[in-house]
């Protein structure tokens, strides 16, 4: 199991084993803070009743020193590792009083020798990965399903219901798995598994929460900031921040930072660099087509604020490289195109650094996404007409070509607002078709974040997939339109689709990397702004604009958002068509029998014959052939 996530660690690797329970942990370290064997794990507390594995940062494991020291609890320390601080947290404070209080990013299991319990823990926002399940009477858990699949006990029979959330998401949504019995651990929770003399016993105990988004979202908006005073809070915002940024700096290895030139790695980036001596390592990639290439505003960035810059331009040649490498890194079907560069990125800054930071998290609290702008201004406009003429307008918007909507919006792109200028047009306009005919503003977000609107078809399921984002007792129900799918993305489509594509991709070349948005304090205060403060005059994150404005020039703020995509579309008719051509033959389909052929290869002539841009429809399906190809034996 070890050896199968040595990408994870490879500095270090530790075993503990108890005879009498059968209990056993295995850790792989990357080391980052501590570097002696001080910081080995499997580590035990001072008093020895916890032992822990743990993967992640504390990073405000000095302070909890401080307070252990202040209340007479504190140990002799061995070293100087977040670890060593929080396991001796735990026989003064238990494991969740001093989760409650560590600033972090973590997933951890520990045995409980005195109460005979497993407690497993994963960090407030999801950044983190944590799998476990029950499999012919052994309890198995790990940080990627590879580890789970090392053992003897392990069945690995896939979930069909899983593979039309994937089809409808292009991720498998926690806290289910692409297979049985296997869970992820929702964010912000804790799960407690008792041990009696036969092994584990409640397996089927359920996560408890020890940090809620639901309460953070209600809190948040009960007790706004005061909107008269603009400058105090994007001076409170400005200090949070960079006291979030500080933290995440600390690192007994090289570290360096992702710029791609938008906002938000923009942001941390000045943030990084005014508290730097010397100037900071940032590293971005860049494609030759137009509409993806984002290198060179990057480069403007870094020339601006002195940072020690290095970037790298993409070739088909480089993805197709990547491809075949992308079932081993995500172990379960995962289809974020943009899965390709972040490999690509975390890798060249893998080759300078050991840690980075990231600028993730940002368009979630800040309001960035498009359709936080025009989702709800065309609800309010086209949710009044009648469905038939809705229905009626959707159906000639889908019906107009790619290039014919590009050469169009080019044209007139100059005279229309800000706002409604967009790389890829014709995507977004197809897009935006598919909410005319929504019901109510949960049916609007399903549409803009769904890929294969009628997943079950595809494989053969009664029904779809319920929207996993907006489920369950009110959860994710604030006041207001923008609030609710800015709450959504951040307990669904963030921890599910960016950070898993974020940790996959960089441990898979052993790259620790940070996302300072997501200290739970940004978090906090973040959801005390209104939303005006965010979205203003049709402009996303104006708030964190104003911020920037301290640090850059308007002229190397202001530009139409770009995603960190890459040219799917073209590249399946052009380089990547016999690859793709392979894995989507309707015998193999057919033969294979988790998808039904018809509507794939229908999307497949329209793709090739350019009626229709599918690139994100048929790279789901790509990547779940890939999978199941490396995955079936």
């Amino acid at each position: 199991m070890m050896d199968a996530i040595v990408h994870r660690g490879p500095d270090d690797a530790g075993i503990w084993h108890d005879p009498v329970t059968g209990i056993t942990l295995g850790h792989r370290r990357l080391s980052i803070v501590d570097l002696s064997p001080a910081g080995r794990q499997p580590m035990e507390s001072p008093s020895g009743r916890f032992l822990i594995v743990f993967n992640g940062e504390i990073y405000n494991h000095r302070e909890l020193r401080r307070k252990l020291a202040d209340t007479g609890g504190e140990p002799v320390w061995r070293g100087h590792s977040d670890t060593e601080t929080l396991v001796a947290c735990f026989d003064v404070w238990g494991i969740e009083e001093t989760i409650r209080h560590a600033v972090g990013m973590f997933a951890f299991g520990v045995w409980d020798r005195h109460d005979r319990r497993l407690i497993l823990g994963r960090d407030r926002l999801g950044e983190k990965p944590l799998y476990y399940g029950c499999q012919h009477g052994v309890f198995l858990f790990g940080s990627q399903l590879k580890a789970l699949q090392g053992h003897p006990a392990f069945v690995g029979e896939i979930d069909r219901g899983a593979i039309a959330l994937l089809l409808r998401y292009n991720n498998v949504p926690a806290p289910a798995s692409i297979y049985q019995d296997i869970h992820k651990l929702p964010p912000g929770c804790l799960l407690t598994v008792a041990w009696d003399a036969f092994g584990a016993n409640g397996v089927e105990a359920v996560p408890k929460a020890y940090w809620r988004l639901a309460d953070v979202v209600e809190q948040g908006m009960n007790d706004p900031v005061p909107t008269r005073d603009p400058e105090g809070v994007i001076d409170q915002l400005d200090r949070l921040l960079g006291d979030a940024v500080a933290r995440q700096m600390s690192a007994d290895v090289p570290l360096g930072a992702f710029l791609s030139g938008g906002i938000d790695s923009s942001t941390v980036v000045a943030l990084m660099q005014s508290r730097s001596g010397c100037p900071v390592r940032t590293f971005s990639i860049g494609f030759d087509e137009a509409g993806y290439n984002e290198a060179d505003h990057a480069r403007a960035v870094a020339r601006h604020l002195g940072t020690e810059h290095t970037d790298l331009y993409v070739t088909p040649e480089m993805a197709l490289e990547v491809i075949p490498r992308l079932p081993d890194l995500y172990d379960e079907p995962f289809a974020d195109s943009s899965q390709i560069p972040t490999f690509l990125l975390a890798r060249l800054t893998r080759r300078h650094v050991t840690v980075s930071l990231s600028g993730d998290g940002g368009d979630e609290l800040f309001g960035g996404y498009n359709r936080y702008r025009v989702a709800p201004s065309l609800w309010n406009l086209f949710g009044k007409w009648p469905m038939p003429m809705r229905r009626a307008l959707a159906s000639v918007l889908q019906s107009v070509p790619p290039s014919v909507c590009d050469g169009w919006m080019n044209r007139i792109g100059g005279w229309l607002p800000r706002e409604t200028r967009f790389a890829q047009p014709a995507d977004k306009i197809f897009k935006l078709s598919r909410i005319l005919s929504a019901a109510t503003p949960a049916e609007v977000y399903l549409g803009l974040v769904s890929h294969w609107h009628a997943a079950h078809l595809v494989v053969g399921a009664r029904e779809d997939p319920s929207i996993s984002w907006c489920r369950s007792d009110g959860v994710m129900e604030p006041s207001g339109f923008v609030q609710k799918m800015m709450a959504w993305d951040l307990a669904g489509y963030l921890p599910d689709d960016i950070l898993v594509k974020l940790d996959r991709a960089a441990m898979g070349v052993s790259l620790e990397t940070r996302v300072p948005f997501l200290d739970h304090r940004v978090v906090e205060f973040a959801w005390r702004i209104p939303v005006s403060m965010k979205i203003n005059q049709g402009q996303g994150k104006w708030i964190l604009r104003q911020v920037l404005r301290r640090y850059l020039p308007d002229t190397l703020i202001e530009r139409p958002k770009m995603g960190f995509g890459v040219p799917i579309d073209s590249w399946l008719r052009g380089p990547m068509r016999d690859w793709a051509e392979s894995l989507l033959d309707p015998a193999r389909l057919r033969h294979e029998g988790y998808l039904e052929p018809g509507p794939i290869r229908q999307k497949w002539r329209e793709h090739l014959e350019g009626k229709r841009n599918w690139q994100h429809q048929l790279w789901i399906v790509l990547m779940f052939q890939s999978w199941l190809e490396r995955n079936r034996h």
